[in-house]
């Protein structure tokens, strides 16, 4: 409730008004008030270091998570690089072996494509009947029901089997309208062919030049390509097991003769890149606790605490954290950080020696392990998750902690609405009375001074007679 507006002093009394009540107020609540301040300050402190924390881990998992990615491996200690990438593309992993190969891509790997016999137009009426489509040893059936069409046989194709490859459309020309089914299959053997509705049958091993119904250009055909002059076939164009360690991603015919060289080559720069992300990461992880955590001195010498300094379970993940990177791991010769340049200094930060790196690379051959060391199964990224997980999952204890102080915060504010409805019931309780007394003194003051008039008028009288 608001305090009624007052006069600062007192018209009877001459006192301020606004003073003493302020005074007794504050004298009445200074000290709940100091204490939900303090309160306040320090769980809003507190709050603040467990986001920042929070964050901090996120953006240490999410780059290890990225250097971990299954599909662009980051340790791999061989690269392998194409003499032409619009002809074959080339991926190394730790399997590969150094060399120089010479590729000739005859012909790429292709799906098969096939039409049905022409009709009028793409809204000719269908028969109703189980439609089968075949392709290698899968076949799809496609239940056609009555008053359908050419287009609503399309439409029913490409939602019942979309999600196994293989897709309609109709195609007019100038012969009429086809129904055309592709495939993202492909190889040899792999060809589409329809029954069961005699209108729609196709057979996708004939032309549909001299058929009426079927392949448009050539069936399905599996890859062909020459390493090194020997004959390689793949159903995929993706070829992963004619090169030992090497997956040849093939995107073009060469001309007749012509050869792609794919070179191998250790992959030293691009591990010492990996590697020093890692630290990179680690360290800006570590700079985060630091300041959360440490202790200083402001310009009074006063001892000033980070948000986090002392907390329990702040200490606790950073012991955990540091304990990854000293257990040994599982690789025949290549177990600890240290082997690759990586030592922890004073402040918890990492160290990268990059001479060492390079000597553990070069001279001891250690470049086929990183990738195991960091990567394997219980490798430090596993490891380093399972530390840091059980704080910062979302059922963690860091999250429960915020849960917590949260709720103190709600507290803390129920405290201070409180208080300040205090202040005001207080401030205005007390304004009345003393409003009230400075009008009982005025009051008195003016039956006094009137009492003063009247003796003043008889002693004037007196002195007259």
């Amino acid at each position: 409730m608001a305090s009624p507006i007052t006069p600062s002093l007192g018209l009877g009394s001459g006192l301020n008004i606004t003073e003493i009540v302020t005074a007794l107020v504050q004298s009445d609540t200074a000290a709940k008030q100091a204490q939900i301040t303090r309160q306040t300050a320090n769980n809003t402190a507190f709050i603040s270091g467990i986001g920042s924390l929070r964050s901090a881990l996120t953006t240490f998992t999410t780059a290890m998570n990225k250097l971990n990615d299954k599909t662009a491996p980051a340790f791999n200690a061989f690269a392998a690089k194409s003499g032409n990438e619009n002809i074959v593309k080339a991926t190394a992993s730790n399997a590969a072996v150094a060399g120089t190969y010479n590729i000739e891509v005859k012909n790429l790997a292709t799906s098969s494509k096939v039409a049905s016999q022409a009709f009028d137009s793409p809204s000719k009426a269908i028969s109703p009947g189980d439609l089968t489509i075949t392709q290698g040893d899968k076949t799809y059936t496609v239940k056609v029901g009555d008053n359908a069409t050419l287009q609503s046989v399309r439409d029913q194709i490409n939602k019942e089997l979309g999600a196994s490859g293989i897709s309609a459309n109709i195609i007019s020309g100038e012969d009429g309208s086809r129904l055309v089914l592709g495939s993202t299959t492909t190889g040899e053997f792999t060809d589409i062919s329809v029954d069961g509705i005699d209108e729609l049958k196709i057979d996708g091993t004939k032309s549909m030049k001299t058929e009426g119904a079927g392949y448009i250009t050539a069936p399905a055909a599996d890859a062909v390509l020459e390493i090194d002059g020997l004959e390689v076939k793949s159903a995929s164009n993706t070829v992963s097991n004619a090169i030992s360690g090497l997956s040849l991603e093939l995107t073009g015919s060469s001309v007749a003769g012509t050869k792609t060289a794919v070179t191998v080559a250790a992959n030293n720069d691009g591990l010492k890149t990996s590697v020093q992300a890692f630290v990179d990461a680690y360290n800006a992880l570590q700079k985060t606790i630091t300041s959360l955590t440490s202790t200083s001195r402001d310009a009074d010498d006063n001892l000033v605490l980070g948000p986090l300094t002392n907390d329990p379970t702040t200490r606790s993940l950073l012991s955990d954290v540091r304990g990854v990177l000293a257990e040994v791991g599982a690789g025949d010769r290549l177990t600890s950080l240290s082997q690759l340049g990586i030592n922890t200094q004073k402040d918890g930060t990492l160290e990268f020696n990059s001479t060492k790196f390079t000597a553990a690379m070069n001279d001891k051959k250690l470049g086929g392990e990183v990738q195991e060391l960091f990567t394997g199964t219980n490798g430090i990224f596993e490891r380093m998750n399972k530390a840091i997980n059980p704080y910062n999952a979302t059922d963690g204890s860091l999250v429960t902690r915020k849960n917590n102080l949260d709720i103190v915060a709600k507290n803390l504010s129920d405290q201070q609405a409180a208080l300040d409805r205090r202040t005001a019931s207080l401030t205005e309780s007390l304004t009345k009375k003393y409003v009230a007394l400075d009008t009982a003194l005025g009051k008195m003051k003016a039956q006094a001074d009137q009492i003063t008039s009247i003796f003043e008028a008889i002693n004037a009288q007196a002195k007259k007679s």
